[in-house]
């Protein structure tokens, strides 16, 4: 019934938009299939491949993935991932939260100053060298501390949690405070829950920071037995480094090459895998959580 009432230019209109979303969907999820088929694919026949591929060349294997995972930095740099991102993410979810509470409370004396202050560093910063130096003059070179502890709060995530925080009746606080609840019932046990939609958005966004993170690493850390995942991964696509992964006794030396490219797409799905699984559970809350700041301010 409501395709009789559309009009001709309706239905075109309809049709190109799901013909430019199809293409759209294509484009994004093309290259993930491409790495994924050429990481089961026969090395020697993904060697001289050249151009699009839309299925596994030779017989499915997973030799690349035993090599990857004989690699000793993937599983290090994996479990030291999965530090950074445990570790960072509660800290930056408790300063987060504690911070935007108290921000969002009309008592707090100069919130209003305070916000323009803290909304100045997202547009201006020190730069990176004296990043570096404030870092090493701490004593954070090389250590797990150093790659979190500088990156405690993110501005932007700060000020979506204040605005959520801000939009809860003021009620339930007055409520709160005549049944005898200190303000840290009121945020953990009140606050908190109502906000779960924001809540969970933001956890979301610093996990995928932590797991995607390589830039500070890179920086602050010499050691390779501290290297996130992200690092790891990095040289070998950058730097071209498979050694460890294709050396002799695992693939032959007159095979080293063609493993080399195997290799390098293995490692790029076993990288981007897992962020990816969690995406599903929390979709449900973008909407909500993420359109908050753009709605009130």
């Amino acid at each position: 019934m409501a395709n009789k009432l559309m009009t001709r230019g309706e239905k075109a209109f309809a049709v190109f938009n799901y013909v430019f979303m199809a293409l759209l969907c294509v484009i994004c999820l093309y290259p993930l299939w491409y790495v994924f088929v050429s990481s089961v694919s026969d090395p020697v026949l993904l060697y001289a491949q050249r151009g699009i591929l839309f299925w596994p060349l030779g017989q499915w294997s997973g030799r690349g993935y035993r090599l990857v995972m004989e690699n000793p930095n993937i599983p290090t740099g994996f479990l030291n991932t999965l530090i950074y991102m445990g570790v960072g993410t509660v800290l930056n979810m408790g300063l987060t939260t504690m911070a935007a509470y108290g921000l969002s409370r009309k008592g707090c004396y100069w919130n209003g100053f305070i916000m323009k202050f803290i909304a100045f560093t997202m547009y201006f910063a020190g730069g990176l060298i004296p990043f570096y130096l404030m870092v090493k003059n701490m004593g954070l070179l090389d250590t797990y501390a150093g790659i979190i502890l500088p990156v405690g709060v993110n501005t932007w995530n700060l000020i979506v949690m204040r605005t959520s925080f801000a939009g809860i009746p003021d009620s339930l606080e007055e409520s709160a405070h005549l049944d005898g609840a200190n303000d840290w019932t009121i945020l953990w046990r009140i606050f908190f829950p109502l906000a779960q939609a924001t809540v969970a958005v933001i956890a979301l966004f610093y996990a995928v920071y932590w797991w995607n993170n390589w830039f500070n690493p890179s920086i602050f850390l010499s050691s390779k037995s501290k290297y996130p995942l992200q690092l790891v991964l990095r040289e070998i696509l950058l730097k071209n480094d498979t050694s460890s992964m294709t050396q002799v006794g695992s693939v032959g030396q007159s095979q080293q090459e063609q493993y080399r490219m195997l290799v390098k797409y293995c490692t790029i799905i076993v990288a981007t895998v897992p962020i990816l699984v969690v995406y599903p559970f929390l979709q449900k809350y973008f909407v909500k959580g993420v359109m908050v700041g753009s709605i009130k301010g």
